[in-house]
């Protein structure tokens, strides 16, 4: 294998990024993804729109979206955590992400189109995520990216003067080459079950991966174990509520749950154990990921009757129904008389508001857990169900880096020639919590200023 000016460990937004940014400056690029071509691309496959501010009108969103408004929806959602001064570079280089990316071939969905939800936050690509990631590896190749599929990396050797060898496996043989230098894009360690078992224990045997199995973490420990410095906590993770059903992993969006505040949730047991209607927002999702991973077993299951279920949105998997409570707890698995009970107790208990159309204005009196908001009764047969189980995007634990998308040391010294992007070092800056399209733009904002600084590093 030749020694590139540039290599890239990874294959999704952060990495394309990356490699085009590099290339562009003029160095030679080898992009080496773990995944067959079918599977190239990560989380990326599964994405649908990209966060960036505007201060001026544009055809891809409903409204403006300020600077401050931006870095106010971050330090919101992580609780004011994670770096302040790459909060800010994020926010600001999101500026012209998607005018680069419409540079790049990637077509975007203009918002009066009417077909998706408006919103003045973020822009939506035109065929999803798989529509972006051609586009951009044909860019790439375009410009003379060498890319590799099935291509791993093992380890690294890091020394006192920065990256000396990295290890590459392909095809069952390994070899050891010397780049100039390296970007990191693939990821967290969400799909690797060995990992998660550590921090997780015997929760984590209940987790979905919603994303790409090849984000197993390798990687992100050899530059641990070599003196990269450490960022977020591996604790945690960004868990949503997905269809029990799903695959193992890369279901997607699509497998995600949206109807809870529109029925009651419980657990295997056949009891409620939260407020279904506190949260009708689109954090909702991860809310109830994180309840999911608490109960027993890591399942639980959302029950309607036929008025909410016609109030649903579509599904991936249909709903599990039945004519009657105990025979659809009979196809749960779960305590008919535990099920029967918890429901004739919650009916008793709702209450309408002063406009009874209003769902928002019901709720129940003296239930514990109360329903604060949606909670009309559930009497009409057939009654259905969805399993639900945490589903897990990613970790939060990856790698220290700089302004220049350099990894840092313990001490805060560089080592000059190593660079990440994307959800690798993305806990930098979200070491909690979520906001909708902010992943794409981690991934464009520093692969981007990743492979220009590679470039630069590498040709001297």
């Amino acid at each position: 294998m030749h020694r590139p000016d540039v290599l890239i460990i990874g294959g999704g937004t952060a990495a394309l990024c990356a490699a085009i940014s590099a290339r562009r400056t003029g160095a030679s690029v080898l992009l080496a993804e773990a995944a067959p071509r079918t599977q190239r691309g990560g989380n990326t496959r599964h994405s649908r729109n990209l966060r960036f501010m505007h201060e001026t009108e544009t055809p891809l969103s409903s409204g403006l979206y300020p600077e401050q408004d931006f870095r106010s929806d971050l330090e919101r959602a992580t609780r004011n955590g994670g770096d302040p001064a790459l909060r800010q570079l994020l926010v600001r280089a999101s500026a012209d992400a998607a005018d680069w990316l419409l540079d790049a071939g990637v077509h975007f969905q203009p918002s009066a189109g009417g077909i998706l939800p408006a919103s003045r936050r973020t822009a939506f690509l035109l065929g999803g995520g798989m529509s972006m990631l051609n586009a951009l590896y044909a860019t790439a190749e375009r410009l003379g990216v060498e890319i590799r599929y099935g291509c791993e990396v093992d380890a690294l050797r890091i020394g006192t003067e920065g990256l000396e060898q990295v290890q590459m496996k392909e095809q069952g043989e390994s070899e050891w080459i010397a780049p100039g230098a390296l970007v990191a894009c693939c990821g967290g360690a969400q799909a690797n079950r060995d990992w998660l078992r550590i921090h997780w224990g015997d929760a984590a045997e209940g987790f979905v991966n919603r994303g790409t199995p090849f984000a197993t973490g390798t990687l992100l420990e050899s530059m641990f174990e070599q003196g990269a410095r450490r960022v977020g906590d591996p604790t945690t993770a960004y868990l949503v509520a997905v269809d029990a059903r799903s695959p193992a992993d890369d279901g997607g969006i699509v497998t995600r749950i949206r109807c809870m505040p529109s029925g009651i949730v419980v657990d295997r047991s056949g009891r409620r154990f939260d407020d279904e209607g506190g949260d009708t927002a689109s954090t909702r999702y991860a809310v109830w990921g994180q309840r999911l991973a608490r109960r027993p077993g890591q399942i639980a299951y959302l029950i309607l009757d036929a008025r909410a279920q016609r109030e649903a949105p579509p599904s991936l998997y249909p709903p599990i129904q039945a004519d009657d409570l105990p025979a659809l707890a009979e196809r749960l698995e779960i305590p008919a008389s535990a099920l029967v009970e918890t429901l004739a107790g919650y009916n008793a208990a709702t209450r309408p508001g002063e406009n009874t159309d209003d769902p928002d204005g019901w709720h129940t009196v003296d239930l514990n857990p109360p329903k604060t908001h949606h909670a009309k009764p559930l009497t009409e047969s057939p009654f259905s169900a969805y399993p639900m189980r945490p589903g897990i995007t990613f970790t939060y634990e990856g790698v220290a880096v700089d302004a220049h998308a350099r990894v840092l040391r313990p001490d805060g010294g560089t080592i000059p020639n190593l660079f990440a992007a994307g959800m690798i070092m993305a806990p930098n800056i979200v070491p909690r919590g979520y906001v909708s399209g902010l992943g794409l733009t981690i991934g464009v904002v520093f692969g981007r200023i990743a492979g220009e600084e590679a470039a630069r590093h590498a040709l001297g």
